[in-house]
């Protein structure tokens, strides 16, 4: 079966907001359409039936859970990425396990009400740019399956690419959540490494690897992100987002490799594909820059040729001791090198990567985004199979140095060749450019005319990025009391635009007390020095400009103030003046205010 609507987030939430089309249905539906990936070996492991409906069932049964912003969204994992009580494979069955807790990022989505279906396909361990390189089967390009996916995301790719599943989450180390988006029609954001957790995440090079997203337009990238990304205490990588870069203005510069450097690897059709993106860039307002990609080449080289394919061996150390034989051999004997390198070895290559980082800042401080192509070209199946190291490494000459320079990127459709297969381009900028990377993008995907993925179908009316970031400019709110999903103030919040982000918990050093004589009954939350512990607390995106009316018309003795979470991050929220709990009943046991509540009924 194949879906008769898109599955891109603009077309369904306003169909599930309606009650037109509930979670279940939805769900129901993605079902019937998810064996069609078989076709394209996208799937290592299919939730069951019962387990995609019951998730469903659990929004449905509580109306705040339309607030959520991903209520009912359909999506897919990687299988190197967590799902509590499923197997985890990395692509290698000897390796699986079930998995006892969910990723943190896993964790999000399912606390913002999108609906896992299950786990895809991938190159072992990640290693790989090609999607050939699994033992559950080749996964093939969503457009012609003569030809490669793309890899290590292979199996996430293709499922949003053939409208099986919203959007889905990838890693990318080496440009695996860019090279399969390009291949198949799909957008894929590699954010700036740490800004979504990777805990839970089975690591490829631990100091390099990001969560990657796939979905059908940069907007939908950009929603996802929203919610997955944060600083995760627990996740000695995560990083908190200091300083986001601002959007480009309608003129801005961007940089290109001067012709000279520029490899296509005689691929006449991939290097018109890429002089048409140079021009979508133009009609968006760019000016071409030519800049020297010597030092972001000789930084890829590291990647591979250098001391980083040792930190794979440290990822799967036991393992690959106990279980070489049960490995793919091309994986093996990729993953078996890092053996072959010294401490030395690393130094000096930490050293030279340095002096490339240096070089290659000279050449960003020039121009505000750089375009490449996504990749050199596209191989088919049997041509990878007859030389697996040599194309694959071809395939990431404008990939492999992204994460060793600490830089951020997303890769969008820019239009399709002769012979029918995709063509995109990258673009990356300096770390936590995320807002601004992908409205550029979402520009060129509308220029560029092409549909959504390999669905036939258009962007949706609502697609477009500078709606998104409009909305994007909001206020974190800490709601402790009256103000919670179902409570009687609830509404203040929701007729102001705010939409439930999930539950938290703050740090442990608050205190929570019973005012007295308050209409509805309230809670106040009150720092202590000593003493303190978390309270249960629900998060809430207000748009910035509501936030002003919501406080002023917050009644004493509470008010809006900093409050800190169990996780690190400070946010608003509502705080009671001292005075006011000196009569008061402390009822911080209970943990929160529902659980009080609960309790008294």
């Amino acid at each position: 079966m194949t879906l008769a609507y898109s599955l891109a987030l603009d077309a369904l939430r306003p169909r599930l907001q309606s009650g037109e089309l509930t979670p279940t249905r939805l769900a129901q539906d993605v079902l019937k359409a998810a064996g069609a990936g078989e076709r394209y070996q996208v799937w290592i492991h299919r939730l069951p039936e019962r387990d995609v409906l019951e998730q469903a069932r659990r929004l449905e049964s509580d109306e705040s859970t339309r607030a959520l912003p991903l209520y009912g969204i359909p999506y897919a994992i990687k299988d190197n990425i967590d799902a509590s009580g499923y197997p985890t494979t990395a692509g290698c069955s000897a390796y699986s396990y079930v998995a006892r807790d969910s990723a943190e990022v896993v964790r999000r989505l399912a606390n913002a009400g999108a609906i896992l279906i299950g786990k895809t396909n991938l190159d072992q361990f990640a290693a790989g740019l090609t999607g050939t390189r699994s033992p559950y089967g080749i996964c093939a390009n969503a457009f012609d399956r003569r030809y490669i996916s793309g890899g290590s995301s292979s199996g996430s790719a293709v499922a949003v690419a053939l409208n099986l599943v919203s959007f889905a989450l990838g890693t990318d180390t080496a440009g695996s959540g860019r090279v399969p988006a390009g291949f198949n029609n799909i957008v894929g954001l590699k954010p700036t490494r740490g800004t979504i957790s990777t805990a839970g995440v089975v690591p490829a090079c631990r100091s390099l690897d990001c969560v990657s997203i796939f979905a059908l337009t940069a907007g939908d990238a950009w929603d996802i992100f929203q919610v997955v990304r944060g600083y995760h205490e627990a996740d000695p990588w995560s990083r908190k987002i200091v300083a986001p870069v601002p959007v480009a203005a309608a003129n801005f510069r961007c940089g290109v490799p001067a012709t000279s450097q520029l490899d296509f690897c005689g691929d006449a059709s991939a290097a018109a594909m890429f002089r048409r993106g140079i021009e979508l860039i133009e009609r968006a307002g760019g000016q071409i820059v030519e800049i020297d990609y010597t030092p972001f080449r000789e930084a890829a080289a590291l990647l591979y040729q250098g001391p980083w394919v040792a930190e794979r061996l440290a990822a799967i150390k036991a393992f690959f001791a106990a279980h070489e034989d049960d490995m793919h051999p091309v994986t093996r004997a990729i993953i078996g090198r890092g053996a072959d390198f010294s401490a030395v070895d690393v130094f000096e290559a930490v050293y030279r990567l340095q002096k490339y980082r240096r070089q290659a800042q000279a050449e960003l401080d020039r121009i505000d985004v750089l375009a490449l192509p996504t990749a050199p070209t596209i191989y088919t199946i049997e041509q990878i199979l007859a030389q697996p190291v040599k194309l694959n490494s071809k395939l990431g000459f404008y990939t492999d140095f992204v994460n060793l320079l600490d830089l951020a990127a997303v890769a969008v459709p820019c239009g399709m060749r002769p012979d029918g297969l995709p063509s995109g381009i990258t673009l990356i900028a300096p770390p936590f450019s995320e807002a601004a990377l992908c409205e550029l993008g979402d520009r060129l995907h509308e220029l560029s005319g092409v549909s959504l993925g390999a669905t036939g179908f258009s962007r949706p009316a609502g697609a477009r990025m500078p709606q998104k970031l409009a909305g994007a400019q909001h206020v974190t709110l800490a709601v402790v009391g009256a103000h919670l999903s179902g409570m009687p103030l609830n509404g203040q919040l929701t007729e102001r635009g705010a939409q439930l982000i999930g539950a938290a918990r703050t740090a442990p050093f608050y205190r929570l007390y019973l005012i007295p004589d308050t209409v509805p009954a309230k809670p106040g939350l009150v720092r202590r020095a000593a003493g303190g512990c978390a309270i249960e607390v629900e998060l809430w995106r207000m748009p910035v400009g509501e936030f002003g009316a919501f406080c002023a018309k917050v009644p004493p003795p509470l008010a809006i103030g900093t409050v800190t979470l169990e996780d690190g991050n400070a946010v608003q929220g509502f705080l009671c003046e001292s005075h006011a709990i000196e009569q008061a009943i402390d009822i911080s046991v209970f943990g929160g205010w529902r659980n009080y509540c609960t309790a008294e009924q």
